[in-house]
């Protein structure tokens, strides 16, 4: 019976017209064209439709959208709930969604440009159908899903519709604008479901409060399911413990769950006209608590009558007119180590959120002044707190401290007249107050027994169907050929083994080794060159690994190795890297073509990153492996550190192998490890002196033998015999510059080399101050 079937819709299919309006279903060799302004597909209650919404002019996206009464025939005006090509619409003519035969969706923009697809295959007769719950079905004749909208959300939730740990909200970029934001809804590695700022310049999470841990913010990490939904009567639940009740639980309308373009989520509740959409919950009734709003440097405003408003800080401007999430920039430039030309603007109540520099306690508010205004990366203060960087800015109901900014002196009279208006930017807490209506059917005996016998029912249908899912994945991982291109919660491509094996010619072409694994040159899909590291000693699981590389993941500055990706498979652990042209620092060292000033680049260069690693990251990193095969040189001779997280990634738990220590806490009640900034100073020498570290036995004047000694010992004995003469100079600097160098940088790498290579842990620098020190001969 079959055959006939499947030959009775092919003649209907190749040989009847196909149209597609009013319709609720598409069928193999039928499209949806944007010129048809009716060519859409309606759900059979007439709930949803699906086709091409307007987003500009002349472009379209193809999408699913509420059908109100206000949502005309040419789909303006609508609530928009998915969309398949938000990022890039296609033109307003000739542009087609297709259905092949084969089984293949496929949206193509005028001159038949592969805009997106959902790459699926089918060897019965493929039908596209839009269901009354929103949900956008591609399936085989026999029933088969092959694709659903439901797995792909864009910035909405519907109800029922699952959200698991592939899922991830995204927030559109502005409001009118569908374009992909900044804001994410994912769950993390820890098993929390979180929300994300992820900006062109940072990232931050902002809920759960970044303040609390996860249990003081009611989360659980123990279940590792990652699962959430909304059902139809405004009930939110989370496996991780999370749960909330919308204004009007129990109602029976239509309901919506939206990351807003503010970073704001949303439970919306259409109201029994079918026109408004009203608030029934929301994550932030202090909508300034969200991160990232208006970029650096600014102030974020809200109040319930006029919404959300930026301003930049006294002395800045908008870093671009037209896109407040850039921040602003100042007007001026700061003198370093000049004290005496700093002075400092008071903002009343202000907060601005994370990257302190430092804490100093139990001083006072002109000391407090006095420390900022001689640290050269201090761009402000809170008593007493010094901060580097200037984000989510806002000002807090109830919060009494004061914010002072440093500017330059001669400036500060000008500028405060402009600290007035920003007296009065508050973040109100008058919040609309949400009607709470929980309405209660009348008591149904005979009504209540159905429906608790077809739950039950549905309820072990459905177990059934979930175990039986759960043993075809896991004996399945590889099936299909999308896994290895999903996204990690951080950003981080997920590779396969067989991808890098292609990208490496299976192994081919190594450019280097060390304890931890093997380094071979890869060229990805994309046509990148990369480095892949093999892991050889990596022994933790899965879930671990990842954990570990999501902290890697996160870290982001010019002078560290950028990760690009991993491989978790099986036994196999490999990070996929940045490739540098130049190789490392040891290889470098060996050449004439490294001269003194790309030597005190790297020396400056690999100082920040190590700064940003102790002191600035959210999760602290200390890398106490510093040597120049570590210190990678791009193609503009600038250096990356490599390897910062690696021996935890290899030596989890093992405390005597472990080189490697991360930090979690409040930053001002921590004492660092210093052993980091001493391999810092040796690596400072052997810039200066070209000579390893270990150099062995040396001889006498007399020729008698001398014992061992090292680098550091050697450099500090030539520099205390030459006294005031300088010839010390001479006598360690590397021979291969042949003479060519500025004395008093020097001077200055070997002054911050002895220091951070002395004995007492105590008295050796901070590699922010190390940087700063490396810096003032260039601020003189």
């Amino acid at each position: 019976m079959a055959t006939p079937l499947m030959l009775l819709v092919l003649l209907l299919a190749f040989f009847c017209p196909p149209s597609s309006s009013s319709s609720d279903a598409l069928w193999a060799g039928s499209s949806l064209s944007v010129e048809k302004k009716g060519d859409v597909l309606v759900s059979p209650g007439g709930t949803f439709s699906a086709g091409f919404h307007p987003v500009g002019h002349s472009a379209y996206s193809f999408s699913i959208w509420f059908n109100n009464p206000s949502c005309n025939a040419t789909a303006s005006n609508c609530t928009i709930v998915w969309m398949a090509n938000r990022d890039q619409p296609v033109n307003g003519r000739r542009s087609k969604l297709s259905l092949s035969t084969s089984g293949n969706l496929v949206l193509k923009d005028a001159g038949q440009i592969l805009v997106w697809e959902t790459r699926t295959a089918s060897k019965s007769l493929p039908k596209l159908k839009l269901d009354d719950d929103g949900n956008l079905i591609l399936s085989s004749l026999e029933g088969h899903i092959l694709w659903q909208s439901y797995d792909s959300p864009t910035d909405t939730l519907l109800p029922l519709q699952p959200f698991n740990e592939s899922s991830k909200l995204i927030s559109s970029r502005s409001q009118g604008s569908y374009s992909s934001g900044y804001f994410q809804l994912y769950f993390d590695t820890d098993n929390v479901l979180c929300l994300v700022y992820k900006g062109p310049e940072f990232s931050s999470v902002y809920w759960p409060s970044p303040w609390l841990l996860r249990w003081e913010a009611g989360r659980s990490t123990f279940n590792n399911s990652k699962i959430a939904a909304l059902d139809t009567f405004g009930k939110f639940t989370s496996t991780d413990n999370f749960t909330f009740l919308s204004a009007d639980y129990g109602s029976k309308v239509s309901r919506l769950l939206k990351l807003d373009f503010d970073g704001n989520i949303r439970l919306y509740s259409l109201k029994e006209n079918g026109e408004t959409w009203v608030v029934s919950w929301q994550a932030f009734p202090q909508p300034c608590m969200v991160h990232g709003c208006c970029g650096p440097n600014s102030i974020y405003i809200y109040t319930p009558n006029f919404g959300r408003k930026c301003d930049c800080i006294p002395g800045y401007k908008m870093k671009n007119n037209s896109d407040w999430s850039l921040g602003c920039e100042p007007k001026f430039l700061l003198p370093c180590n000049r004290p005496d030309q700093v002075g400092f603007l008071k903002l009343r109540h202000v907060e601005f959120y994370g990257y302190d520099l430092d804490m100093f306690p139990n001083v006072t508010l002109e000391d407090c002044k006095n420390k900022c205004s001689k640290l050269c990366d201090c761009k402000a203060g809170t008593y007493c707190y010094a901060k580097t960087q200037l984000l989510n800015g806002h000002r807090p109901p109830n919060f009494n401290t004061d914010f002072y900014l440093k500017v330059p002196k001669a400036t500060v009279s000008l500028y405060n007249n402009a600290t007035g208006q920003h007296s009065k930017l508050q973040c109100s807490n008058k919040v609309q107050t949400l009607e709470r209506t929980y309405s209660k059917t009348p008591e149904n005996e005979p009504l209540k027994f159905a429906l608790w016998a077809v739950c039950s029912v549905g309820g072990l249908e459905f177990v059934v169907i979930f175990l039986v899912w759960c043993f075809l994945i896991r004996n399945n991982d590889d099936a299909s050929p999308m896994a290895g291109k999903l996204l990690a919660a951080t950003g981080l491509r997920k590779f396969t083994w067989a991808e890098l094996k292609k990208a490496t010619n299976s192994f081919s072409q190594e450019i280097g080794r060390g304890a931890g694994g093997i380094v071979f040159k890869a060229t990805l899909s994309d046509g990148r060159v990369a480095a892949i590291k093999t892991l050889t000693d990596a022994k933790q699981g899965e879930a671990e690994f990842l954990a570990e590389v999501n902290t890697i993941g996160k870290l982001n500055h010019m002078n560290l190795i950028e990760m690009w990706g991993y491989c978790a498979e099986g036994k196999h652990r490999l990070l996929v890297y940045e490739y540098m042209e130049h190789g490392s620092l040891a290889e470098n060292l060996s050449l004439k073509a490294l001269d003194w000033k790309k030597r005190f680049d790297i020396a400056v260069g690999t100082a920040r990153g190590l700064a940003y690693l102790h002191e600035e990251c959210l999760e602290w990193v200390l890398h106490c492996d510093i040597k120049p095969h570590n210190i990678l040189i791009d193609s503009k001779f600038q250096p990356k550190v490599s390897d910062f997280g690696l021996s935890w990634l290899l030596n989890r738990g093992d405390v005597k192998r472990s080189n490697i220590s991360r930090i979690r806490g409040t930053r001002g009640y921590m004492a660092p490890e210093w052993v980091s900034n001493l391999l810092y100073g040796i690596v400072l020498l052997e810039l200066v002196t070209g000579r390893s570290p270990a150099m062995g036995t040396t001889v006498t004047d007399d020729g008698s033998p001398k014992e061992k000694t090292t680098l550091a010992a050697w450099a500090r004995e030539n520099t205390a015999s030459a006294g005031e003469t300088e010839t010390w100079k001479h006598e360690i600097i590397d021979p291969k510059l042949e003479g060519i160098y500025d004395e008093a940088e020097v001077l200055n790498l070997v002054t911050v080399a002895l220091q951070c290579v002395q004995e007492d842990k105590d008295a050796r620098p901070t590699m922010r101050e190390a940087v700063e020190m490396l810096l003032r001969n260039e601020n003189h």
